[in-house]
């Protein structure tokens, strides 16, 4: 059989083969993957000898890699580069893979094999993670239903092969409801405000659709995000804001009103069936919050210490506007970045705009390996031997400080159709260490939707991009030097409240002087970006950051709201949604909008009951980079004591076991009230 995915890559690195791979090698490189995995299990459940951690724990850890490999590069291409023809496929294939996974966490020979291991655990004289990999492995069935009834067992099956179904289905509905938009504009005066980055883009993106002469803005993030700020025509601004906040609400095949309906009441039946009060309680048990008590705590604190300054802020804004349009102009939820903005330029002289010049995405890129460099020494070089699954995506190669090599590196930066919206960070394979002490490096990828080059000009960056560039490589270093020995804990394999750490952390750069110093140049001149401009960047940096805060308190109350529930939902979306997160809200919402629709990271991504950990993390990642800043942000020993207690451990110790050795004490919330200016 000629299947990439069934015989070995013969890459460099092993790397995926990308330009071997057909549409039709998929389905088939799944069924034996499959096939291979129930081998594998029978031989665990058939070994006549007594369960030990060797032939059960251990072969358990190894079983599926084939399987893994093909489903990795599915599931990955199904967010970076998609087409009708591989949703076909996956909406095929996901039934059979969540009946596969039930048919290995429900194997009733399996679990009484694990259970005999964790029993006599105390006995094993086990290394720390070993021992972690047995609770984890053990806790894996009996929260996947290992421990119900034969009826219940099936409800279990039914319920999660719905699920899987159902994510699958939202995603795809709000990938195609983003796609279908475009607001055409057919005058110049139409383009009233836009800068030119923004106007050429969107004449670059009409060409692209056939629309000589016109002017296309989209609702992907580099269109939608400068046409809200920037544009002069209120008008224009509400039917766009409409579009972007009313998709998967229409009375068309990708409405998703009853899918979040379906997917809140699944899970919370699944977590009852299971013994847990709701979903939430199901999914905290395995989180550094614990239980909802301590979320709800968190949330209501911050909602507390910031909405006084956030009413100030948008007082401040709405003061502007009846300024500039008259006292009895109302302020409406398209108007806040219009508005923001102009208050910012007058408050700071520092327009956005101004920015991108010095953000030339290689120089940028330049400037994020040259941190990486000069805190963990370690360096990329580009390699064009290295397969890619799009031509806009480049292949590095990752050397450690003593020049041995540490991981591959894929970056795909900008927008297209196959795409979906926002940044992520995701691995194409994971680092363990194997039976011979070999150690398997990883594969790495950062996915992001920046804004584009034109025929005239390269890919300048707003001052936001940087951010999120930061961001997403927080999270491939955190993937680049894991260093564990079993996959299944390596890497950013951590508790989801604890897995934004390393990457939020990066982003304090970006408004660290050192730091800009060392790339941001214009891209035309080659000239230094003024202190100044530096220095308005970071007085700015607070600017608006309590407002900033609720809006993501927002979705964590909502998030908390459709997760603790304990009983059916059965009611309207859009006002339990308006109710869940109106302590939050500072200017109207409009009726007909909704975010559950089209809310990715808590439907269908993963965040379901998670959502709090952005400010979770916040809290850890303001405590942490007090350290860099007392020593010295570029100090290689502080970075060092990160990488050894906090990047290269994975999950194999509880996270704040980790934070408490790197930091010396636990975190407070102390250190972000004092960055963000409220304290």
């Amino acid at each position: 059989m000629n299947n990439p995915f069934l015989q070995p890559y013969h890459t460099l690195h092993d790397t995926t083969p990308f330009q071997q791979i057909r549409i039709e090698d998929y389905e088939p490189a799944v069924r034996e993957g499959m096939r291979l995995e129930d081998e594998e299990i029978q031989q665990i459940t058939g070994n006549p000898e007594e369960p030990t951690f060797q032939n059960t724990i251990l072969a358990l850890e190894h079983a599926g890699k084939a399987l893994d490999r093909v489903t990795t590069v599915l599931f990955n291409l199904l967010s970076a580069e998609t087409c009708d023809a591989l949703e076909e496929i996956a909406e095929k294939l996901t039934p059979a893979l969540s009946e596969h996974a039930n048919n290995i966490s429900l194997n009733e020979q399996l679990f009484a094999r694990v259970k005999a291991v964790y029993d006599k655990r105390e006995s094993l004289q086990l290394t720390p993670e070993e021992r972690r990999l047995l609770e984890k492995s053990y806790d894996g069935f009996v929260r996947n239903g290992a421990n119900l009834s034969e009826e219940d067992k099936a409800t279990f099956r039914k319920l999660s092969m719905e699920l899987s179904s159902l994510t699958l289905k939202f995603s795809q509905n709000h990938l195609k409801e983003t796609n279908g938009y475009e607001l055409v504009l057919h005058t110049e005066d139409e383009l009233a405000g836009l800068p030119e980055s923004a106007i050429e883009a969107a004449a670059h993106t009409a060409h692209e659709k056939g629309k000589e002469g016109c002017w296309v803005i989209t609702l992907q993030a580099p269109s939608y995000v400068p046409f809200m700020k920037y544009s002069d025509k209120r008008e224009l601004r509400k039917t766009l804001y409409m579009a972007y906040n009313t998709q998967c609400c229409h009375d068309n095949e990708f409405n998703n009103l009853k899918i979040v309906e379906q997917l809140v009441n699944l899970r919370m039946e699944l977590a009852q069936l299971l013994g847990f009060k709701n979903y939430a309680e199901y999914v905290l048990k395995k989180r550094m919050a614990e239980h909802s008590e301590n979320v709800y705590k968190l949330l209501n604190d911050l909602l507390e210490a910031y909405t006084p300054t956030a009413r100030q802020e948008v007082e401040e804004i709405r003061a502007l506007a009846r300024e500039l349009e008259g006292e009895d102009f109302e302020l409406m939820p398209w108007d806040f970045s219009y508005y923001a903005e102009k208050l910012k330029n007058r408050k700071f002289s520092l327009d956005e705009e101004a920015l991108r010049p010095y953000f030339e995405l290689s120089r940028v890129k330049a400037g994020v390996f040259g941190l990486a460099t000069r805190l963990y020494g370690i360096t990329f070089k580009e390699n064009k031997e290295i397969p890619v699954y799009h031509p806009d995506v480049q292949a590095y190669e990752v050397f450690d400080r003593d020049g041995s090599f540490l991981a591959v590196l894929y970056t795909d930066f900008h927008p297209r159709e196959g795409k979906r919206s926002g940044a992520w960070m995701t691995s194409y394979k994971e680092q363990w260490i194997d039976d011979n002490g070999c150690n398997s490096r990883p594969h790495v990828s950062v996915t992001m939707n920046f804004t584009k080059a034109t025929k005239d000009k390269p890919a300048l960056l707003t001052f936001s991009e940087v951010n999120t560039f930061l961001h997403e490589f927080g999270h491939a270093l955190h993937g680049m030097f894991a260093n564990t020995r079993f996959q299944s804990m390596s890497g950013t394999n951590v508790y989801w409240d604890f897995v934004e750490l390393p990457s939020q952390i990066m982003e304090n750069f970006a408004i660290e002087k050192e730091f800009l110093n060392t790339f941001a140049c214009h891209y035309q001149t080659g000239e230094p970006i003024p202190q100044e401009l530096i220095q308005r960047i970071v007085d700015a940096s607070n600017f608006n950051v309590a407002y900033a805060c609720l809006r993501q308190l927002s979705f964590g109350f909502l998030d908390m709201a459709w997760y603790t529930r304990q009983s059916k939902f059965e009611g309207d979306v859009k006002a339990y949604e308006k109710e869940a997160w109106q302590r939050t809200q500072l200017l109207p919402q409009p009726k007909d909008t909704c975010m559950s629709v089209q809310f990715g990271h808590i439907m269908s991504g993963g965040y379901s009951a998670g959502y709090y950990s952005y400010k979770w993390a916040e809290v850890l990642d303001a405590d942490a980079f007090s350290v860099f800043k007392e020593t010295g942000i570029f100090n290689q020993d502080t970075a060092r004591s990160f990488r050894e207690n906090i990047l290269s451990k994975g999950g194999t110790e509880h996270p704040m076991t980790l934070y408490k050795r790197f930091r010396g004490q636990e975190p407070t919330i102390e250190a972000l009230l004092k960055r963000n200016g409220i304290k």
